[in-house]
This record gives structure tokens, C-alpha cells and sequence, in this order.
């Protein structure tokens, strides 16, 4: 072999040499920096210590419980534009006093309803992709839209409603947003054991403008349980203003089951404003009613926030729901305060229901520090008509809330 031939093989030799070990130094780095996103991750936890109280003029017993929901969450660093997160919730009974039908069997027929059982379960476990533009979730996940009216979390809850699903989100130009959601389970407030598979597609889409922020969406619900059967809504929503702000919004829904089908619309109008602190809202919203026959539904909202604090509305009445509320609240001396009150009557009054009651809302929230907070919390229902089937209801709430 002549000299030039023995200089080129060790060239190569030289460079195969050189490759393999820029290739092991990149593959170390890669390494090290998932290594650093699983090490250097966030932790955090969210303790909920709560009574609540029930009394309803019927046979049931008053209802007590004091609960305390413990939510410890793990989230990684990113990694290429990957992240993750792993979230375990429990909600465990205090002092023995768990005098309520907490909607799993337990005090069913004796006592009032608190829906918040005993429950020890994953909150959320989720792998993440996200770039400038684009993101893409799946996993088990918290899924809100908008103002929680159709697709929300129910955080009021102990133990809160999440979703194992596919959500995109996707941002094409500046003030436009794009959201899908896929659906195979909803894993609502009522522990494991209550959780329900689904076909369920969420398309949200909103776009904001000089007047206000537009939405459009539509929401495909499918309970999978081997019968036909569909929910269908689609809307729009405007939202906007600042010394004065409003919400415009309509719906139409079309539900199938077993062969018989309804349509029923939404509406909603509010208006507010503020001066010295002190907020106002006024506000109509009809879920609307198929001749009496069936009532607009929305199973995926946080329910708690809307037709009063009492939750007597969290179905529809077939009648349908009118419900014409006024709010006041604002801050004094560091409290957060807010009164509301709710006048209810059916959409198609029957000859035993058109009046649906009224209701009284107050809410106190104060911080302690940046890590501790707590409230008092009142609902007061006056029923209307004995056809509705409600009965005058009181509740109360009292809590501490902590977070690291």
C-alpha cells in the first residue's frame, strides 16, 4: 500500500472516529437536558378545607360535611418543546362529620345532597407539545371554555371534573384562536365510579375585534353506551367593553335518544358596569324548552356558577329555565363581598309550573397572605310553584384555603 493510500485510511479512520463521538457527546447532551426537565420541575400543592351545610323544608334530614381536598401536582421543565404533568387529588371526611348523601349510596333517602364522596384518584396526567403557535395535549386534562357555561372544571367541587382527551390549540394570526377538543371520558365530580365514557368533540374558535371578542363553537356530545344518542350545540358569543361590558349570546341545541329527538335554544344577555368599586350586572338567560317537553341542557359546564349557588337548576326543568339576575360586589377593607339575587319562571309555563322561585346569594373571600385565603359563603331558595318539585333550600359554606 502505497503511502497516499495509508494516509487516506487513517484519514477516515480519523473522521469515523471523530463522528462517533460528536454523536455520543449530542446524545448526552439530550440526556442531560431531559434529565434537567424531569429533576427541575415544578411542584406544588392545593389543600381545601371546607364545611358545608343543606336545609331543605322536605322529609330529608339537614345535611353537614367537612371535607378536605388535597391536590398535589408534579410538572416538568420542557424539552424540545415537550412537557408533562401528573396531578393526584383526595377528598377525605374531618372530624367524622359526614352527615349527607354524598351522591354514592351513602345517607341516600335520609339526609340532603352534598356532592363531595370520599375519593382518592389522578386529577390529571398529560404529555404536552408546544410551539409559538400550536400546542397539542394529551392525556387526562382540565378543559374550560369561555366562561364555563358549556365546557368547564367545576373547581367549586372537591373533587373537580376533568376530561381524558386530545385538545389542539392552535393560533393562526394575532387575536385568533382555534381550539379542538376529543373526548373519550369524563371524569365528572362524583369519583370514579361515576365517570362516563364519551364521543364528545368540542370545536371553539374566537377572534377579537375593535367591539369585542367573537366566538363560534360547536359542541358534539355522545354518551358511549351503545345506544344512539347525540347532544348538539352550536353558538356565538360577543364579549367586550370596559367601562361598560356586556356578553351577547345564542344557541341552538338538538338532542337524540332512543329514537326521540328535541330542539331547544339558549340565550343570554348581560350587561355591567363599575364606579368607586363597586361592581353592577344585570343579566337575562334562557335555557330554552321543546313545548314543554324538554329542557336545553349543558352536562359539561361548571354548573355551580350559574342559576344561583343553591344548585337547584343543575338539570334544566323541561319547562325550561328563565332566569333574570342582578348582581353587586366589590372590596372593603381587603374582603371581597358580592350579593345576588336570581328570579326564576319557566320558558313554557304549564298549567302547574311557571314560577320557578327566586333566590339570594352572598359570598366573603379574603387573603390572609399570598399562600392562605378562606370565605363564607350563603344561597337562601324561595320555590315557586309546588308543581316545579323544589322545595325552599339554605345553604352554607365556611373555608380555608391553602397553596405551595
Amino acid at each position: 500500500m502505497t503511502p497516499k493510500k495509508i494516509a487516506l485510511c487513517l484519514s477516515i479512520a480519523l473522521a469515523g472516529s471523530c463522528s462517533s463521538i460528536v454523536f455520543a457527546e449530542d446524545t448526552m447532551k439530550s440526556v442531560n437536558s431531559i434529565t434537567d426537565a424531569l429533576i427541575n420541575g415544578k411542584t406544588s400543592a392545593n389543600m381545601n378545607l371546607r364545611y358545608e351545610g343543606v336545609s331543605q323544608d322536605n322529609a330529608l334530614k339537614d345535611a353537614s360535611a367537612f371535607t378536605l381536598r388535597t391536590r398535589l401536582t408534579y410538572e416538568t421543565g420542557t424539552f424540545a418543546g415537550f412537557s408533562s404533568l401528573v396531578e393526584f387529588e383526595d377528598s377525605r371526611v374531618v372530624a367524622g362529620i359526614d352527615d349527607y348523601n354524598n351522591t354514592l349510596g351513602k345517607n341516600a333517602g335520609e339526609y340532603s345532597v352534598i356532592a363531595d364522596p370520599e375519593t382518592t384518584e389522578l386529577d390529571q396526567a398529560f404529555l404536552q407539545y408546544k410551539q409559538d403557535i400550536f400546542s397539542v395535549k394529551a392525556g387526562r386534562q382540565v378543559i374550560t371554555m369561555d366562561n364555563h357555561r358549556f365546557v368547564g372544571h367545576v373547581g367549586w367541587r372537591q373533587d373537580r371534573q376533568t376530561f381524558d382527551a386530545l385538545s389542539l390549540d392552535f393560533t393562526p394570526m394575532k387575536g385568533m384562536t382555534l381550539d379542538y377538543s376529543y373526548i373519550t371520558q369524563r371524569n365528572r365530580i362524583f369519583a370514579e365510579a361515576k365517570d362516563i365514557d364519551s364521543n364528545d368533540h368540542l370545536l371553539n374558535a374566537s377572534y377579537k375585534t375593535g367591539i369585542g371578542k367573537v366566538t363560534a363553537y360547536g359542541y358534539l356530545l355522545e354518551v358511549d353506551n351503545d345506544t344512539d344518542n347525540s347532544l348538539d350545540t352550536f353558538g356565538l358569543r360577543l364579549n367586550g367593553g370596559k367601562d361598560i361590558t356586556y356578553s351577547v349570546e345564542y344557541a341552538t341545541q338538538s338532542s337524540e335518544s332512543g329514537g326521540t329527538s328535541y330542539d331547544a335554544d339558549y340565550l343570554l344577555a348581560e350587561v355591567g358596569t363599575k364606579f368607586s368599586g363597586i361592581g353592577l350586572k344585570l343579566g337575562y338567560e334562557l335555557l330554552g324548552s321543546d313545548d314543554g317537553n324538554y329542557g336545553f341542557s349543558t352536562p359539561l359546564a361548571t354548573l355551580h356558577k350559574f342559576n344561583g349557588w343553591s344548585d337547584q337548576f343543575l338539570n334544566s326543568p323541561k319547562e325550561g329555565l328563565q332566569d333574570l339576575y342582578a348582581s353587586i360586589g366589590g372590596k372593603l377593607a381587603g374582603v371581597k363581598w358580592a350579593l345576588v339575587f336570581h328570579k326564576f319562571d319557566a320558558d313554557q309555563a304549564s298549567a302547574t309550573v311557571d314560577d320557578l322561585g327566586s333566590e339570594i346569594d352572598a359570598v366573603y373571600k379574603y387573603s390572609f397572605t399570598k399562600n392562605y385565603s378562606g370565605g363564607i359563603k350563603l344561597a337562601a331558595y324561595s320555590a315557586g310553584d309546588v308543581g316545579s318539585g323544589k322545595v325552599d333550600t339554605e345553604k352554607l359554606w365556611l373555608w380555608v384555603n391553602a397553596k405551595f
